[in-house]
């Protein structure tokens, strides 16, 4: 998909005609919910509303994703700015922006729906954008879920899939971009280095208090928001069922954030585009606001350093900020969607003292609670996470915190105590998050470590200690486990046990 601010054949003088024209531009919001909604309201408050446009999606009304309660404490004069800014006159009537209204007239155009629509959404701005003879309109989106093909049965990130996709990404609470006086940071990513620069300057301008910096990780960003969605959910049930457990929590918290990004990190390693992203661009990525140009790990496989993850999109602040505070419980105003999903889900597991039966109870739940299902991407992408994590060979101990909710979720009926009693008890949901983050090669060198009374694995310290190429201290000749967990006291190594069977 092509998708930059330029038209070709790139020719001096046009470029710098093109240029100007940027610096004057629009930016659209096209779709509309609560997130896009509550940043044009932002806009409105502290601006005219001259730099952005908006059009909802047909028989959608503009300001439908607020509640009549909001709407009571919004400000009236701000609400007509907004109707501005999705209305234009035709002849000598007042009519609705539509998509092509959006196309004409704005240099970027931010596809705003969530993940039931946004590949439909995109088709069809692509397909109007042709027909416009608009090409040089950038697109992008906001969808914070995994993607999904019915007839394939495949999950995957939209960005990835359609690799020029722009990404715009930063933390908002609706509630807080009402505030007049809060401030906000966002990335918007672009893989082409000048189209983020120019995208971020155009998105900068839609109001002072949001500060749009440029980055080229649109993958990493759009699975960061989906994957922390998940985490949203388990860190709103922790504030809830353990806020009695200070001890417990900065752990948990922090195992969320950083599994989070260390999985970002192995998708950015899966990208088929990745050489270029460093190597092809105009200006280091240094003069985009990055540190240093590139962030890798590695690891030492059969005696050779193997890249597993770049993390240069780490240095993207808003990027990581948007991770944590998905994750912490406000002074004031609510959590995200999502953390309010993981405190219903943890109010009704102390209520009925069990983990929910399916998918199903679990959005009956939130329902019931006054979350709309459609709201609840988080719990869309914990539906699929078996297939992202296959998909992008997600290690297990990377994802140990977001497979533990999956399973007290998804887990068949004759396990779902085990995840209920290492979800709830303190003891074993710390056991689980120090034993979880280790391969499980490395658990077996400790099992082996607890259990030398039995002569195998006493053989494998010995092997170690002994041995001087790494090679040949092996686990290979040890399929069987050292040690087999017994009793309730050790559930959080039957969950294990059972999520490395199961996922």
């Amino acid at each position: 998909m092509k998708n930059n601010f330029f038209y070709s054949p790139l020719v001096d003088e046009s470029i710098r005609i093109r240029i100007r024209d940027l610096s004057k531009g629009k930016v659209g919001f096209y779709s509309i919910g609560l997130y896009a909604a509550s940043l044009a309201y932002n806009c409105a408050m502290q601006t005219d509303g001259e730099g952005l446009l908006l059009a909802a999606r047909p028989h959608r009304d503009l300001l439908g994703a607020f509640s009549e309660d909001v709407l009571d404490g919004m400000d009236p004069q701000h609400i007509e700015t907004l109707y501005g800014m999705g209305t234009h006159i035709e002849g000598d009537k007042v009519v609705n922006n539509n998509l092509s209204d959006l196309l004409l007239r704005c240099e970027i155009v931010i596809l705003s729906a969530n993940s039931n629509h946004i590949e439909e959404d995109l088709y069809e701005a692509c397909r109007l954008r042709t027909i416009l003879k608009r090409e040089c309109v950038v697109l992008a989106c906001l969808s914070g879920s995994f993607s999904h093909n019915e007839v394939t049965n495949e999950s995957y990130i939209l960005c990835e899939k359609e690799n020029n996709l722009a990404f715009f990404s930063g933390f908002h609470r609706h509630d807080a971009l009402r505030n007049p006086l809060d401030s906000f940071t966002a990335n918007f990513c672009h893989p082409n280095a000048v189209t983020a620069l120019l995208g971020a300057k155009l998105l900068d301008g839609i109001s002072p208090n949001i500060q749009v910096s440029p980055g080229v990780h649109n993958i990493e960003g759009q699975y960061i928001k989906a994957a922390k969605n998940i985490s949203s959910i388990f860190a709103g049930f922790g504030h809830t069922y353990h806020s009695m457990n200070p001890g417990l929590l900065p752990t948990l918290l922090t195992l969320l954030l950083n599994q989070c990004l260390d999985q970002a990190a192995s998708v950015s390693v899966c990208r088929d585009n990745r050489d270029d992203l460093y190597d092809l661009q105009p200006f280091p990525l240094t003069e985009l606001g990055y540190g240093v140009q590139r962030i890798e790990a590695a690891l030492l496989r059969n005696g050779f350093l193997e890249k597993v993850r770049d993390h240069t999109f780490s240095q993207l602040t808003a990027m990581v900020a948007d991770v944590r505070g998905s994750m912490m419980m406000p002074n004031i105003g609510k959590p995200t969607r999502n953390f309010q999903a993981g405190q219903v889900l943890a109010d009704r597991m102390k209520e009925l003292k069990r983990c929910p039966y399916d998918f199903d109870e679990f959005i009956e739940w939130c329902e019931f609670a006054g979350l709309k299902k459609g709201g609840l991407e988080g719990i869309k992408s914990l539906k699929y996470w078996p297939q992202i994590l296959r998909k992008y060979s997600i290690p297990l101990h990377d994802s140990s915190m977001n497979n533990l909710l999956y399973m007290s979720v998804f887990a068949p009926p004759e396990i779902k105590d085990t995840f209920f009693s290492v979800m709830t008890q303190s003891r074993e949901l710390a056991n689980y998050c120090q034993d979880s983050v280790r391969p499980s090669s490395s658990r077996r060198y400790a099992d082996a470590l607890n259990n030398i009374h039995i002569p195998e694995a006493l053989e494998l310290i010995v092997d170690c200690i002994y041995s001087e190429a790494e090679s040949s201290c092996s686990l290979d000749d040890f399929a069987t486990p050292l040690h087999e967990p017994k009793g309730n006291s050790e559930n959080y190594k039957k969950a294990l046990s059972f999520i490395e069977h199961y996922l």
